[in-house]
């Protein structure tokens, strides 16, 4: 593709996501020329894709098409497509369906993918939460298990389908683990009349001797307390074996189940891998203190692609509030060189808090020195998320229907949809995938032994 915007400026910016919207925005009264490519054609709120996962909202109730958000800002314009590589020398992107641009300066905010610690292949058994395809399989494979657990006539069998693994006890293993709590035991179990969901085991595995590691020990236990009190087996100090269909095997035991959900970490996209820059363990790049790339000053990276010190010294933490200062930060940077004013200092991200919710009225906060956990900090991360969903209807839509879901326990979200395709000849058929859960997890024969992996 040929660089349309050769008489300006051409600031281009990979990925849609908190740090690349919050660039252009920052770049808004800059004489500049923008182009915003993303493989989505819509902005993600990423933490609440767990409410997606577990039937508490649904999918455009988070989700905002980018044209939408920047369509008044007409030094911008979108390209669907997806960046393939980077040539640093020739300031050049490969893009997959519009060939090369060129730019003048380069904005990676490309995210992170979901880590299996050298383990790709439980991706099939064990899905990530990154995505909405990925919320919308979950919810699938739970919604569907539940149906095949309605007419099963086999006890055990039943249990295994109406047992649900998370993997990992960060804020992502949390809050969906005691959702689903929530989900079996308040909503399902009005449904059902075969089987009850309220009988249903949703069990939490963490490595580390405990969860919510970035939090203080005494918030990591009222956070372990609060899913006990739902319902939730905590089970600290595990390590994964190996996942198959239908079953997680752990180091003294193999628990059968029809849905696992892995959420134990994240490392840098593909796009990261052949940049000429250090990188820490998970593939991120180190950038400079003013968020740019070591010897390439023209290139920044931000968000979760990045791993950062600021000034103060503090490794940030990929966060939707620090994506957002990265971005705006970037955006101050590259007006000041064009204006050829002073650059701003050093980045420092101003830290607003930690919190994580654990279900209805129940969550954990720090912010600055106060530690706070149960309603009032379910009311402070409520709070928190609506000021930062993207449009004003999405902020009406969740607030409704969350307050709906916690007077009534009702979730309205739970249609099994079977995936589109698309044959050879142009028709269109509706077909099973073959991605639902299996309708009776059935253990194999005895193997060798993996490796075991530590979940982080």
């Amino acid at each position: 593709m040929q660089n349309d915007f050769r008489h300006k400026h051409h600031v281009v910016i990979l990925g849609g996501g908190f740090g690349g919207l919050e660039c252009c925005r920052a770049l808004r009264h800059a004489d500049v020329m923008i182009t915003l490519i993303d493989r989505a054609n819509h902005h993600l709120f990423q933490p609440l894709l767990y409410q997606v996962a577990t039937a508490g909202l649904s999918a455009p109730e988070i989700a905002q098409p980018i044209r939408a958000i920047l369509s008044r800002q007409k030094n911008v314009r979108v390209l669907l497509d997806e960046a393939l590589s980077i040539d640093t020398e020739e300031r050049r992107v490969a893009l997959l369906e519009s060939g090369p641009i060129h730019y003048d300066s380069l904005i990676v905010a490309t995210g992170a993918r979901t880590n299996y610690f050298g383990n790709d292949h439980w991706a099939a058994f064990a899905p990530g939460l990154k995505t909405l395809e990925d919320a919308q399989e979950i919810r699938h494979r739970v919604l569907l298990a539940f149906e095949r657990a309605e007419r099963e006539r086999d006890a055990a069998a039943r249990e295994a389908l109406m047992r649900i693994v998370v993997v990992g006890g960060g804020p992502t293993g949390v809050e969906l683990a005691g959702a689903f709590a929530e989900l079996t035991k308040r909503v399902l179990a009005r449904d059902f009349r075969n089987t009850d969901p309220a009988r249903a085991q949703v069990v939490l595995l963490e490595v580390a001797p405990g969860i919510l590691r970035g939090f203080p020990d005494a918030l990591s236990a009222k956070a372990s307390r609060q899913l006990e009190e739902l319902g939730v087996d905590v089970r600290v100090g595990q390590k994964i074996n190996d996942i198959r269909a239908g079953e997680i095997e752990l180091a003294d035991e193999t628990l059968r189940a029809a849905t696992i959900v892995w959420g134990a970490g994240v490392r840098a996209v593909p796009l990261a891998h052949d940049l000429p820059v250090e990188k820490d363990r998970t593939g991120r790049l180190k950038v400079a203190p003013d968020l740019s790339l070591p010897g390439y000053p023209e290139v920044f990276a931000i968000g979760d692609i990045a791993y950062v010190e600021d000034a103060a010294g503090k490794i940030v933490p990929g966060v939707s509030p620090a994506a957002m200062q990265m971005g705006r930060y970037v955006g101050q940077t590259i007006g000041a060189r064009l204006k050829e004013r002073k650059p701003p200092p050093p980045f420092r991200y101003f830290d607003k808090g930690s919190m994580a919710t654990i279900g209805r009225s129940r969550a954990v906060a720090q912010v600055g020195p106060l530690r706070f956990s149960g309603f009032s900090a379910w009311l402070a991360w409520l709070f928190v998320h609506l000021v930062f969903l993207v449009g004003f209807r999405n902020k009406l839509a969740v607030m409704l229907q969350w307050f709906y879901s916690y007077v009534n326990f009702r979730r309205g979200a739970r249609l099994i949809t079977e995936p589109i395709e698309v044959d050879s000849d142009g028709s269109r058929a509706q077909r099973r995938k073959g991605r639902m859960a299996p309708t009776a997890p059935s253990l194999p024969p005895k193997t060798q032994p993996a490796e075991p992996v530590d979940v982080y």
